[in-house]
């Protein structure tokens, strides 16, 4: 008998680990507005929260520009994004991703920074000027900003560098005379570099990014990670984590919440931004 339950205890054993060697990784994938490194480093203790919450593994990623960012989603590579405004429309009507929370009574709102010692007083003295924007498709620093400028007939020549920090350190440095941004990622910047800039102007508010998962994510992963963000809002003792990334607390969201984004009629890639 004793041989029996030895080899029946093995055996459990080594089926354990072979669902432990066999259960899926899924990924986080975070809009890259910051260099990878920054973003590892402030996101992965919310990574870590939902995975020891939930008992998921779960993977920090990001991509080295919006762009890959958009191409990876349009794959479907990621299992969770957080994504802007005009991605989650976008990628919720040709990839399916659905949303799953959002910030509580936040609103995103376009910037345009200048210098603070610059001359520039309105946007009109923008005319003609380099302005410095992260990517085409980055919702309020890009689309939103450019649309004001736009719609003001100020003519200017856009710069795409990659990622908001560039913005803001490029501005900062006198390379472009101003930049797009959002007051989140202005607000997390270095305090050598935010201290020198100056906001010109700020758009009304839009709903802001998403936490969306891929359409084939079981219903039972979703509603533990959704239960983990919601738990981790309610915490007081864990607020930090989410001060790290200048977000607040999260809400369970509907897709239809973007209809806000939607009625601007930007819903796909290949369209001409506004």
């Amino acid at each position: 008998m004793s041989r029996l339950a030895m080899f029946i205890l093995t055996a459990l054993c080594l089926t354990t680990v072979t669902l432990s060697s066999n259960a899926k990784t899924l990924t986080f994938a975070v809009v890259p507005q910051q260099s990878a490194k920054t973003l590892a480093e402030r996101w992965q203790p919310l990574i870590d929260y939902v995975s020891n919450y939930t008992g998921l593994a779960i993977e920090f990623k990001t991509a080295k520009d919006i762009p890959t960012f958009e191409a990876n989603l349009t794959a479907g590579l990621y299992d969770i994004a957080y994504m802007n405004p005009y991605h989650f429309v976008v990628f919720n009507e040709s990839a399916g991703y659905r949303s799953l929370a959002r910030q509580r009574d936040k609103k995103i709102r376009g910037l345009i920074v200048v210098h603070q010692d610059s001359t520039i007083q309105s946007i009109e003295d923008l005319n003609g000027a380099e302005i410095a924007f992260p990517a085409p498709a980055a919702f309020a620093a890009t689309i939103i900003t450019s649309a004001h400028l736009r719609n003001n007939n100020i003519a200017f020549i856009p710069r795409y560098v990659n990622s908001h920090d560039s913005v803001y350190l490029s501005v900062q440095r006198d390379f472009f005379k101003a930049g797009g941004g959002i007051l989140r990622t202005l607000n997390i910047s270095p305090e050598a570099v935010k201290s020198d800039l100056r906001v010109l102007w700020e758009s009304k508010g839009y709903t802001p990014h998403a936490i969306a998962t891929h359409p084939k994510m079981a219903s039972a992963d979703r509603q533990a990670i959704l239960n983990a963000l919601i738990a981790l809002s309610n915490d007081s003792s864990k607020s930090s984590i989410l001060r790290k990334i200048g977000l607040s607390e999260f809400v369970e969201s509907n897709d239809s919440d973007w209809n806000d984004v939607r009625e601007l009629g930007i819903a796909s890639l290949s369209r001409p931004h506004l």
